[in-house]
């Protein structure tokens, strides 16, 4: 299975940059796609930023101009560049990754976010 690893949270004020990343271990071979989702408290868990094998990202309407996801094959690695941080970013942010047909998802443990205003 893949194993999935985050790091890079912590506290910034509003405006700042933090840039998460997400190493991949395992059975890392065959994955499709990767990609981080975000989860605040009382608020629903949703998909902030993917990336596909080919390249493709995508992003919520929410951080969409403001976040940059990117990743580095040779290291296993999925990163999330997050600039111009809002109080409302605060959240848990998990890594994901798909591998195989159907897409079996693997979930990192998470990394806290907070930004303070």
């Amino acid at each position: 299975q893949v194993q999935l690893a985050e790091s890079g949270g912590g506290s910034v004020q509003a405006g700042g940059s933090l840039r998460l990343s997400c190493v991949a271990s395992g059975s890392i071979f065959g994955i499709g796609a990767m990609g981080w989702y975000r989860q605040a408290p009382g608020k629903q868990r949703e998909l902030v930023a993917g990336i596909t094998s080919s390249g493709s990202t995508m992003y919520a309407d929410s951080v969409k101009g403001r976040f940059t996801i990117s990743i580095d094959n040779a290291k296993n690695t999925v990163y999330l560049q997050m600039n111009s941080l809002k109080p409302e970013d605060t959240a848990v942010y998990y890594c994901t990754a798909q591998r195989g047909d159907p897409p079996l998802d693997a979930w990192g443990q998470g990394t806290l976010v907070t930004v303070s205003s």
